[in-house]
């Protein structure tokens, strides 16, 4: 069965674009010119993928993600404008997985779409059954769950992802960079800064479970896994 993936921009040009590229991929995409008629389509059903603008008239992008986030954890990427630094944290506040700065590339969206449904296609058939486990937290790849001492944690797509390949490296520093080629399939050439933000996420998350696990940012280079026993 075909991806469903919805889009949601004012601006029938770039609706029109993607539409026509990833329609090329085999995907059945719906386009909106708004987030308030995305929002409608998905209360009739669920797609695999979200690519939402953030200026729209109406009922904005941010508010739309935010309204999905609290639904479910379907993997979101946000329309952006170049050079906007609050679009982008806030956009990655509320749950957002991915982002693309305006001007964009219709080719290297649509490549990134591919990889994100690789990369999810792949953990589902290969997820070991066992838990993978690191101080007082385990993870069940399988059941897609994962807990604090006896406590469940949610997490988004690409949250639970970006946990669990750190606890299957945990006696290794993993760089950014290899975050972003093994999670988003990302080559080097692109900001990195996605990584950091995706992990600020999973700490919050981890605080407010009270979990003796942290994930220590090696400077220049990237994340380490290590244990807080003054917890």
């Amino acid at each position: 069965m075909s991806k469903i993936i919805y889009i949601a921009d004012d601006e029938a040009n770039i609706r029109e674009l993607l539409h026509s590229f990833l329609k090329k991929e085999g995907y059945d995409v719906h386009s909106f010119s708004n987030g308030d008629e995305l929002l409608k389509a998905f209360e009739q059903q669920e797609p695999d993928l979200v690519i939402l603008d953030v200026m729209m008239p109406g009922t904005d992008g941010f508010v739309v993600c935010s309204t999905i986030r609290n639904q479910c954890d379907v993997p979101i990427i946000l329309l952006t404008a170049r050079g906007s630094d609050a679009d982008y944290i806030t956009g990655f506040t509320l749950g957002a997985d991915d982002y693309f700065t305006k001007p964009f590339s219709a080719i290297k969206l649509t490549m990134r779409v591919k990889a994100l449904f690789k990369r999810l296609d792949k953990y589902r058939a290969d997820a070991p059954s066992e838990d993978i486990s690191f101080a007082d937290i385990a993870m069940n790849p399988k059941q897609k769950t994962a807990f604090c001492n006896q406590q469940e944690i949610k997490f988004t797509n690409t949250e639970y992802a970006v946990l669990l390949y750190l606890l299957q490296n945990q006696n290794k520093a993993v760089s950014r960079e290899e975050l972003l080629n093994e999670i988003w399939g990302y080559d080097q050439a692109v900001e990195t800064r996605v990584t950091d933000d995706i992990v600020k996420r999973i700490r919050k998350k981890l605080a407010l479970a009270q979990s003796r696990t942290n994930i220590e940012t090696l400077w220049g280079f990237g994340f380490k896994l290590n244990e807080n026993n003054e917890i």
